[in-house]
């Protein structure tokens, strides 16, 4: 891990942010830089919807750095919080499949896969983690089956996170 001090190195604080927030579009263009291979806009936009708690289209600085501290290095639990509000796009409480796929195919499009080069579908996938974790059956996944399905199973909570689980 090279730390938090790597990721801040494009953002300059007085230059990029000086109301002490950062735009949207600021945002897309940091967050993208360290997906050069793929087209990171897509995940980027929700990433930042998830922590522009009141939609003014900006988030100020300390919630930039509690964002990177959180997705850099935060513990599991602040990871799959973070996670689940990322994914429950209409913040309803739960995450329908039609929000699982949509963060699973901006996740395939930031990292430069395409139906050719992965092994499953984006609804594919979304099945397959629905099949794992839906344990009542309702066709929704509820915070705490979100939380305990990935918690119960490393290879999903890396590829839901984008991240190494914690041993």
């Amino acid at each position: 891990q090279t730390g938090n001090k790597d990721i801040l190195n494009p953002i300059y604080p007085q230059r990029d942010c000086p109301s002490g927030q950062l735009s949207k579009k600021k945002f897309i263009e940091v967050y993208s830089g360290f997906f050069p291979d793929g087209n990171a806009e897509e995940f980027c936009t929700h990433v930042f919807r998830t922590f522009d708690k009141d939609n003014s289209g900006k988030i100020d600085f300390k919630e930039f750095l509690l964002a990177i501290n959180i997705t850099s290095g935060g513990k599991p639990q602040e990871k799959l919080e973070w996670a689940f509000q990322m994914y429950d796009i209409d913040g309803n409480g739960s995450i329908e499949r039609s929000e699982m796929v949509e963060i699973i195919k901006a996740i395939y499009s930031m990292l430069g896969a395409d139906e050719s080069n992965v092994d499953m579908s984006p609804e594919a996938r979304t099945e397959e983690i629905f099949d794992k974790m839906d344990d009542n059956g309702d066709g929704v996944l509820c915070r705490e089956e979100f939380m305990k399905g990935c918690m119960a199973d490393k290879q999903l909570y890396s590829m839901l996170l984008a991240d190494e689980p914690a041993e």
